[in-house]
């Protein structure tokens, strides 16, 4: 597979079984080959859409003191601010252009700044279409439906909100806005502007664009999903180049609502995984996993 493909997920929720059946095809194929997928139809709102948009803009618009002084400290509690540079998701290269503000806990969210009530509505919406994502990933895999979302029901899920600055100098030797890596979760929900810049590696190495598609949500599979499917779902690398011509000159604004299940989910080779192979990975829970993964990227 060397294209992105888009599923109507409404044929999931609301179409025949036959229809719905046909989804899940889609959704296993895309997972096994290339590990990313639009999904159109999802049922989000597009006027909360826009509302968490603006309110993401805010915050990067406040003074960079105050920013700092929200700055994400606790490695346990993954909330606050990441600073431009902080951030290094490939090891070998220079920090990332882009700043970030993960929100975990609304109780935890600094009182030093506004919280928009999109924010918590957009976090439930996100839970919701995660929830029927799972549910679809479950019967590929020929499980009971509820599996996924039976792990996930903690909702130890993460929404980050980036901004990549215009670039006004030139970037180190490596350096782009966001490096080459995989994500760490189950899957992840992601909602861009058109600025552009994502590429996804395919398996054969290739490098495609993953632009925003309108009305869509671009989902990938991430680690833990890789390590409980035993490789047969995917997790992709992908990274956020300099884009080319004027856009550079502009801000760049995306979503990620990354998916992660219970901390004290034991993720091992699920029993419809282990076919013609034993399992690659030793368990592992998911809080050890993403502590690991988090410490190592910071």
């Amino acid at each position: 597979m060397s294209q992105i493909p888009i599923i109507d997920f409404s044929l999931f929720n609301k179409g025949d079984i036959s229809e719905k059946q046909n989804v899940v095809k889609q959704i296993y194929q895309a997972c096994h080959e290339i590990g990313f997928i639009y999904i159109a139809n999802s049922g989000i709102s597009p006027i909360l859409l826009k509302q968490v948009f603006e309110y993401s803009k805010y915050l990067f618009n406040l003074p960079l003191e105050v920013k700092q002084n929200t700055a994400w400290r606790d490695e346990f509690s993954n909330q606050g601010y990441v600073g431009i540079e902080r951030e290094r998701l490939n090891p070998d290269y220079p920090g990332d252009l882009k700043e970030a503000f993960n929100i975990f806990r609304f109780d935890n969210f600094p009182t030093s700044l506004y919280l928009s009530p999109a924010i918590p509505s957009f976090y439930k919406a996100c839970t919701e279409i995660a929830n029927n994502v799972l549910a679809a990933f479950s019967l590929a895999l020929k499980l009971p439906e509820d599996f996924f979302s039976i792990n996930h029901n903690q909702q130890n899920h993460t929404l980050r909100l980036l901004h990549y600055p215009p670039l006004r100098q030139l970037p180190k030797i490596g350096q782009i806005r966001a490096g080459e890596h995989s994500d760490y979760g189950s899957i992840t929900l992601l909602f861009q502007d058109d600025v552009g810049g994502l590429e996804v590696q395919t398996a054969t190495g290739k490098w495609i664009a993953a632009p925003k598609i309108a009305d869509t949500i671009l989902v990938n599979t991430g680690d833990l999903m890789q390590r409980w499917t035993n490789d047969v779902f995917c997790s992709t690398k992908h990274r956020v180049i300099i884009p080319g011509e004027d856009k550079v000159k502009f801000s760049r604004y995306s979503m990620a609502f990354f998916c992660h299940p219970n901390k004290d989910t034991e993720i091992s080779c699920l029993e419809s995984c282990k076919t013609d192979k034993s399992p690659i990975y030793p368990p592992i829970t998911a809080g050890e996993y993403l502590l690991n993964r988090l410490q190592a990227t910071y």
